[in-house]
């Protein structure tokens, strides 16, 4: 394929969230995943890097104020070909490491900024058994925009995007981006 064929460009649609819409989204997210833990012992948070790890971090020190004890996180390191970009490889490679945490016998919740067709989120769970042996591994993500091709649900969910292909959700954080907001963008062929 020529590079006038591949290059893309992108135009916004709309802006899905602001940063205030987004403290609120995770005050309620991390209200929901103490409630269905039945408090946080035994809890532990892995955000998937990139957007996954501010997101794991932002609701550890949520869920840390709510229940008054301090809240392990950690970090999965992945390089990807983006299942919501590319179409040549969907599956994760793995950076050894370990993920920082013990997850042996806990509650994990991994996390991630949009779940779209569940390429990413199906072989990371299995991931965490590499680094122990979690009693229940769950998702929760800040965007589900579906177009699932695995069955593969987020058990918390911070909003619902239905999306069309040719669209993108485009999640900054302050800590990786210098900016807070959802955008809603296309691919302009």
């Amino acid at each position: 394929m020529s590079e006038a064929k591949s290059k893309t460009s992108l135009r916004i649609k709309g802006r899905l969230m602001s940063a205030s819409e987004i403290e609120r989204t995770l005050v309620r997210l991390a209200h929901e995943i103490v409630e269905k833990s039945n408090g946080s012992n035994d809890l532990a948070l892995v955000g998937i890097k990139r957007r996954g790890v501010p997101l794991a971090e932002r609701l550890g020190k949520l869920i840390s104020g709510i229940e008054k004890r301090k809240l392990d996180t950690g970090v999965l390191d992945i390089q990807f070909y983006r299942d919501d970009l590319s179409t040549a490889d969907v599956r994760p490679v793995v950076n050894p490491g370990a993920i920082g945490i013990d997850v042996e016998g806990r509650d994990v919740v991994l996390c991630d900024d949009v779940l779209y067709t569940a390429g990413r989120p199906g072989p990371l769970s299995t991931l965490c058994f590499d680094h122990g042996r979690p009693r229940r591994v769950q998702l929760a993500v800040l965007i589900d925009r579906g177009h699932r091709e695995l069955p593969i649900e987020a058990t918390y969910v911070g909003k619902h995007v239905p999306t069309s292909r040719r669209e993108i959700i485009e999640v900054k954080f302050q800590e990786v981006d210098n900016d807070e907001q959802v955008l809603l963008v296309e691919r302009v062929d």
